[in-house]
């Protein structure tokens, strides 16, 4: 006898996003904390991006950069939050296979794009600290505009692959995605036929590009604190330190779980289901949501000016 999720098919009309499976009666509940994410990720961001446009001593590479981070954020929330809200509020769990495929472009283009303004921003503070006097005449407008097209251009053109890959598998086992969004690991797991090359590139591209990201995060990290050490009194060091703080936070919320999701992914078998899927989600939305409040809180100039708007407002 056959059904819906045993026939094959090359490609199924829909796939079923099952939220965070064997907790689907704490959907609502498991809702509370996603929506208290999107709301303070997309409040924080749009702070960020309102206070650097309004605030022209904060025109400089190191903040449009920041607003590049930021519009990255918003993106990658909302290609996949309401998603998870309307599966977790009214339990509606199907997502078109065109949907399924646009919302996994979405999701690794923009993740790959955050590692990529990391390296930006790690370049930046590496000419500020290591070469000051010539951070101005090096990183200009016209240079900036560059690299974040570079940035953007490497993302699309990296991921492009996957739903290529995705689209020509036959699923012929079951449409049931064990996640609330549609990634490519999971996707490729459905597959019927020998999907090693789909999952092959989804390692290089994590390793590979992610990863010679970090290490040029690392390079550049290695200079900056060689200089910043060279200094001859503590309160320099400090004060120098301090201008790269917020970036370092950043770059550690961003990669540290998003390494461990990728090897628990593969290597974690013996984790539970609804854990697995409660872990990875908690790991993947934190970090657009603690970007905006790290910056707001560790600089100078975005605090003052946060400040004078509620003062003025409140006067």
């Amino acid at each position: 006898m056959s059904d819906s999720n045993t026939t094959e098919f090359t490609n199924p009309s829909t796939f079923i996003l099952l939220g965070i499976p064997g907790l689907e009666a704490a959907h609502v509940w498991s809702s509370i904390p996603f929506c208290t994410m999107y709301t303070i990720a997309v409040l924080g961001n749009f702070t960020i991006l309102f206070i650097v446009k309004k605030e022209p001593s904060l025109h400089g590479p190191m903040y449009y950069f920041l607003c590049m981070l930021a519009i990255t954020n918003l993106v990658l929330y909302t290609s996949t939050m309401p998603k998870i809200l309307a599966i977790f509020w009214f339990n509606s769990r199907e997502i078109d296979f065109s949907a399924c495929l646009t919302q996994m472009y979405f999701i690794h283009c923009f993740s790959v794009m955050e590692s990529g303004i990391c390296v930006a921003m790690a370049l930046d503070r590496y000419v500020a600290i290591c070469h000051p006097l010539r951070h101005s005449t090096m990183l200009t407008n016209p240079v900036v505009v560059k690299i974040g097209l570079a940035v953007v251009l490497r993302s699309g053109m990296v991921v492009l692959p996957f739903p290529f890959l995705v689209r020509q598998w036959p699923y012929c086992t079951t449409n049931l995605i064990p996640n609330p969004y549609c990634v490519h690991i999971a996707v490729a797991k459905l597959a019927c036929a020998d999907s090693h090359v789909s999952r092959n590139y989804g390692l290089f591209v994590t390793f590979g590009v992610t990863g010679l990201d970090g290490i040029f995060i690392t390079v550049s990290y290695t200079q900056i604190l060689r200089a910043i050490f060279s200094l001859p009194t503590k309160d320099a060091r400090l004060k120098t330190f301090e201008t790269c703080g917020s970036h370092l936070c950043v770059i550690l919320a961003f990669y540290i779980p998003r390494l461990f999701i990728s090897l628990m992914c593969r290597f974690a078998q013996n984790v539970p289901l609804h854990s697995h899927v409660l872990i990875a989600n908690v790991y993947f939305f934190m970090p657009p949501m603690l970007n905006p409040i790290i910056y707001g809180v560790r600089t100078k100039q975005i605090r003052d000016r946060l400040l004078r708007l509620f003062t003025h407002k409140g006067a």
